[in-house]
C-alpha cells in the first residue's frame, strides 16, 4: 500500500503525452493488451523510434516499459479496456486529443478531475491507501489561492502536503494548512517521530543518502502536471509554486463548484468512461460493442493522425496545406491523394492549439530558447491573426518581430522576455525608445507608420504599468505589454470570432498590461 499521493511517471511532464497517445493508437487501438506480449514489445519499440522513450536494451523481452507508458495514459482517463472484449479504446478525451482538439484542455480537464480513489490508484501493482478521498490538483490550487499560503515549494508538497491531506473536508484542510505553516517555521523538526515507518516508499526500503526521494519524485511530477495546465508556475528565482496572476479569476470559477467524486473506482470500463469525459461533452453515450475491423485503410489513417500530431506540437497549423501533406507523405510513405483527403476530412480547421503548449513553455525558459519564442511570436501573429511578419531580432539592435497590416496600413514591433516576471531596466527602456522606435526605419522599408509596440512575456513585475508609460510619454507611440496566458486566449478567440487589425491595433496600444477583460 502506498501511504501518500501518487502517481506514475515514466516521464515527468505532459507535453509529449499526444505523441506517445497517437503511437499507442497506431499500434494497440482496438486489440487485445492483457497478456499480449508481442503487442507490448511492438509498442515499446514504437516509443523509442518515435524519440519517446529512452531505448533500453530490453534483454528479457517482457514489454515492461510499454505497459508503463499504457499506465500513464490510461491514469489520466485516456484509454480504458472494453470489457465484452478485452480490447484497448480511446475515452472521449482520448478521441478529443487525436482529433486536434487542444491538449492543454483537454488535459486541463483530466488533471483537475484526477481523484483518489480512481481505476488506476485501486489497480494490481498500485494500491494507494483508500484514506484518500481527494482531488489532489485542486487542493493544491486552494493552497494557492490562499493567502496564509500563496506559495508552495517542493518540499512543501513532498514532506506534508501529499502525506497529511487525505480529503476536502475543511477540518483536513485547516490541519493540512496549520501543518504547513508548522513546517516553514520549524522545518522537519516539525515532522512525526515515524515519519519514514509511516510513509515509506513502495518498496518499504528508505534510500539512507536520499530519505525523502520517494516523496520529491512524486511532488516534482505534480508541480509538472500542474505547470502543464497553465494555471500555475514556479518563479525562475525561488523556484517556489505560485499561482499566474493572470489565471486567477479562472481558478477562482474553477474551485467555485465542488462536482461529486467519481463513483464506483474498481469497475474499470464504467470508471474510465465517466473521467474521460473530455471538455465538450456531458456524459459518454457511443456504443462500442460492434468491434470495427482492422483494415489496411484503417492502419494508414492512424499513422496519417499520428504524423499529424506529432507536426502539430512543433507548429500552430491553421489549415490543411501542400506543405504540410507533402511533409506527411515523406514521413508515412504514403499516398498523397490518401493523406490529402484524411487530412482534409479530419482536421478541417486544422490545430493551434497543440502547439500553443510549447509556446506557453517558451515564455518562461529565460536566454534558453529566446531565439524559438521569437520565431513562433512570428509565426502565430502571420498564420494566426493574418500580419506579414518578419523577425528582425538577429540583425542587432531591433526588436524580436515587426508585424505589418497591409488592409489597415500600419507596422507593429514585439519584444519577447521568456521570463515569468519581467520589468523594463533602464537598458531595455533605452533600447526601446531610441534604437527600436526612434530608429525603426533602420529596420523597416515600409512606409507605413509604427502603430504600437508591445513586450509578450510569461508575466510581469508590478511596476511594468508605469515602465510602459514612460515609453509612451517620451516616443509618443501607443504601447503595452501581454502576458503569455493572454496571447493564448487571444488564439482561442480567434478560432470563434477572429479579431480585425483595427481591434488588435486598438488592443495593442491601451498604454498599459493587456488585462484578460480586454480580450
Amino acid at each position: 500500500m502506498i501511504n501518500y499521493w501518487w502517481v506514475t511517471r515514466p516521464k515527468r511532464k505532459l507535453n509529449s503525452i499526444p505523441e506517445v497517445l497517437s503511437t499507442f493508437a497506431e499500434i494497440s487501438l482496438n486489440q487485445e493488451w492483457q497478456g499480449q506480449r508481442n503487442t507490448h514489445l511492438n509498442l515499446e519499440e514504437a516509443l523509442e523510434e518515435a524519440g519517446l522513450k529512452r531505448i533500453g536494451e530490453r534483454r528479457d523481452q517482457t514489454g515492461g516499459g510499454a505497459r508503463t507508458y499504457q499506465a500513464w495514459v490510461a491514469s489520466l482517463g485516456l484509454i480504458f479496456t472494453q470489457e465484452s472484449t478485452n480490447q484497448l479504446k480511446l475515452t472521449l478525451a482520448g478521441e478529443a486529443i487525436m482529433n486536434g482538439d487542444s491538449p492543454v484542455a483537454v488535459l486541463k480537464n483530466q488533471i483537475l478531475k484526477y481523484q483518489f480513489p480512481s481505476s488506476f490508484s485501486t489497480s494490481r501493482g498500485v494500491d494507494v491507501s483508500s484514506r484518500f478521498k481527494i482531488r489532489p490538483f485542486r487542493f493544491l490550487l486552494r493552497l494557492l489561492m490562499d493567502p496564509a499560503v500563496a506559495y508552495l515549494s517542493e518540499e512543501e508538497i513532498a514532506k506534508v502536503i501529499i502525506t497529511n491531506a487525505e480529503n476536502e473536508t475543511e477540518d483536513c484542510y485547516r490541519k493540512t494548512v496549520d501543518k504547513l505553516i508548522n513546517f516553514r517555521n520549524y522545518g522537519e523538526a516539525s515532522l512525526e517521530a515515524d515519519f519514514f515507518t509511516k510513509y515509506a516508499p513502495k518498496t518499504g526500503v528508505v534510500n539512507p543518502d536520499h530519505p525523502y526521494s520517494h516523496l520529491t519524485d512524486t511532488a516534482n511530477t505534480l508541480i509538472n502536471w500542474l505547470e502543464y495546465t497553465q494555471l500555475a508556475k514556479r518563479d525562475e528565482d525561488d523556484r517556489k509554486l505560485r499561482i499566474i496572476p493572470e489565471k486567477a479569476e479562472e481558478i477562482r470559477q474553477i474551485l467555485s463548484v465542488t462536482p461529486p467524486f467519481i463513483d464506483r473506482p474498481r469497475q474499470h470500463e464504467y470508471f474510465q468512461r465517466k473521467y474521460g469525459i473530455d471538455p465538450k461533452h456531458q456524459k459518454d453515450t457511443r456504443n462500442l460493442a460492434q468491434t470495427q475491423t482492422i483494415t489496411a485503410k484503417v492502419i494508414a489513417e492512424q499513422k496519417v493522425k499520428q504524423a499529424f500530431v506529432a507536426e502539430s506540437l512543433k507548429t500552430p497549423i491553421t489549415k490543411i496545406s501542400t506543405g504540410l501533406v507533402d511533409k506527411i507523405v515523406s514521413q508515412t510513405g504514403l499516398e498523397p491523394r490518401f493523406v490529402e483527403e484524411a487530412l482534409l476530412r479530419l482536421y478541417p480547421h486544422g490545430a493551434i492549439g497543440s502547439f500553443m503548449t510549447e509556446y506557453f513553455e517558451m515564455a518562461f525558459k529565460g536566454r534558453d530558447e529566446a531565439t524559438e519564442f521569437e520565431k513562433a511570436t512570428v509565426q502565430l501573429f502571420c498564420d494566426v491573426f493574418g500580419f506579414e511578419t518578419r523577425h528582425v531580432g538577429p540583425i542587432g539592435l531591433t526588436p524580436d518581430v515587426l508585424l505589418l497590416s497591409d488592409s489597415e496600413g500600419y507596422a507593429g514591433i514585439i519584444d519577447n522576455k521568456a521570463y515569468s516576471k519581467y520589468t523594463i531596466s533602464n537598458d531595455h527602456h533605452n533600447r526601446m525608445v531610441h534604437n527600436y522606435i526612434e530608429g525603426f526605419h533602420n529596420y523597416c522599408s515600409s512606409d507605413k507608420p509604427l502603430a504600437f509596440f508591445s513586450y509578450i512575456a510569461g508575466g510581469f513585475g508590478s511596476n511594468i504599468n508605469n515602465q510602459l508609460r514612460r515609453i509612451v510619454e517620451e516616443t509618443g507611440v501607443h504601447g503595452s505589454a501581454v502576458a503569455v496566458s493572454n496571447v493564448i486566449q487571444m488564439v482561442e478567440k480567434q478560432q470563434v470570432q477572429p479579431y480585425s487589425h483595427v481591434r488588435i491595433k486598438q488592443l495593442f496600444s491601451v498604454d498599459r498590461q493587456i488585462i484578460l477583460a480586454d480580450l
